[in-house]
């Protein structure tokens, strides 16, 4: 069978990392006929890892329209705010669409991509990698099995972890709601999706709380540089210290991510000089920073499911835990562990699922996602079970609520508030 061609527009972490190997490993399935970045070094990389010609690889977006590409799908990796008329215009050009989450900076705006996507009949997927974990998959298995009888509430949090908080949601792309999406969306949409799937059914109301209540001005410590490389007096003892975070790489993984964020090239001599010019270089407590650094949202589901989710900025590890709680036992997890647990209330039983790592990100969800958007666009299936654009709107719909529901301090109807967003 034909290998699906594909175009990138934005080869960054996402582009060129999550969601790139894939055509590596699978050659067999997919094949990049173009690229689409800005920035030199990150369109030359993926020029050379794919194999580009110089006619397949493009600066900006105009240009690639005016060329009129020849592929079968587009993955759209650009940031937050640059992912809605683009992505309107490739499914009116005929493209089919795989769009990083979250799907755009609006409620009606999401609501307007499904339509879009059922008017030329292309397939839409967003970026929900959680739901092709095998961490999440062994979860709905399990639930799905009956062990735990019938599923009543549901606990689940993210550990965004602090140093992640301070690189990617102080210093970085998405600490300022103006610039990306409020934090609920930025980085949890994917965990609303999770619980409406989990959940297995449509969440009626929810509230929400929490608030951006550590970094900010009257957290730094007294003499605090507006640096962390400007021999601050403090930094040594700052747990969110610029120069530990990046230049001592105390929290680099395998691929050097965080410092591979803030220069492409990320040298000793780079790293320092970013440090130097950049915003990954600012104090914690002296950045534009205005979203959240902890949220509770409360939710009810419509088959009588409640659920809560808690985000804190204010953890060791980075990872997501979940239990789920039924009439009849008990699931436990720790997903970057790869740990399942299932308590049987009926015989007392413990059984214990160990999954084994993935060596691609998200736990193996960002291949897991590549590997069933071919399966679609091979098939034609517009509206997958896993991969449905309508529930990537419901959760996106849960985001926009939570927020409206923190800010004003209400609790929201679902129902209604879904209304409002297709006017």
């Amino acid at each position: 069978m034909k290998a699906l061609s594909l175009v990138v527009i934005g080869a960054g972490m996402r582009g060129q990392f999550a969601y790139g190997p894939y055509a590596v490993s699978h050659p067999q399935d997919a094949k990049f006929v173009a690229v689409v970045e800005p920035n030199d070094e990150r369109r030359n990389s993926f020029q050379k890892t794919h194999g580009l010609r110089d006619d397949q690889v493009f600066t900006n977006e105009d240009d690639f329209f005016a060329k009129k590409i020849e592929a079968d799908a587009v993955l759209l990796c650009t940031q937050d705010r640059q992912h809605f008329d683009t992505a309107i215009r490739l499914m009116n050009a005929g493209y089919h669409l795989l769009l990083e989450k979250p799907m755009a900076p609006s409620a009606q705006e999401c609501v307007a991509l499904k339509e879009c996507a059922a008017k030329n009949k292309r397939i839409l997927v967003i970026c929900h990698v959680l739901r092709y974990t095998k961490f999440f998959q062994k979860v709905k298995e399990v639930l799905n099995s009956g062990v735990i009888g019938e599923l009543v509430t549901i606990t689940h949090s993210e550990n965004v972890g602090f140093f992640h908080m301070a690189h990617s949601f102080v210093r970085g792309n998405w600490g300022n709601e103006a610039k990306s999406n409020p934090m609920i969306l930025a980085k949890s949409c994917h965990d609303m999706d999770i619980l409406l799937w989990l959940a297995g059914d449509t969440c009626t109301s929810l509230s929400s709380y929490g608030g951006l209540t550590h970094f900010k001005p009257s957290g730094a410590p007294e003499g605090a540089a507006k640096r962390c490389i400007e021999n601050c007096p403090v930094e040594s003892t700052c747990p969110y210290s610029a120069l530990k975070i990046y230049l001592e790489g105390r929290h680099n993984n395998e691929n050097g991510w965080p410092a591979s964020v803030i220069t492409d090239v990320p040298t000793r001599e780079n790293v320092i000089k970013a440090l130097q010019e950049g915003p990954y270089g600012r104090c914690v407590y002296a950045c534009d920073n205005d979203v959240v650094d902890h949220q509770t949202v409360n939710m009810l589901f419509a088959n009588g499911v409640t659920a809560t989710f808690n985000m804190s900025a204010f953890t060791n590890e980075v990872s997501r835990t979940i239990k789920l709680m039924g009439t009849h036992g008990e699931i436990r997890g720790h997903m970057e562990k790869g740990e399942v647990k299932v308590i049987d209330f009926k015989t007392g039983d413990v059984t214990e699922h160990l999954l084994a790592p993935s060596a691609t990100g998200h736990s193996g969800g960002d291949s897991g996602i590549m590997e069933n958007f071919v399966r679609l666009v091979r098939a034609g299936i517009h509206d997958d079970a896993t991969a449905s654009p309508n529930a990537s709107v419901q959760s996106h719909l849960m985001a926009f609520a939570a927020e409206k529901s923190r800010k004003e301090n209400v609790t929201v109807d679902m129902k209604a508030f879904e209304a409002a967003s297709k006017g």
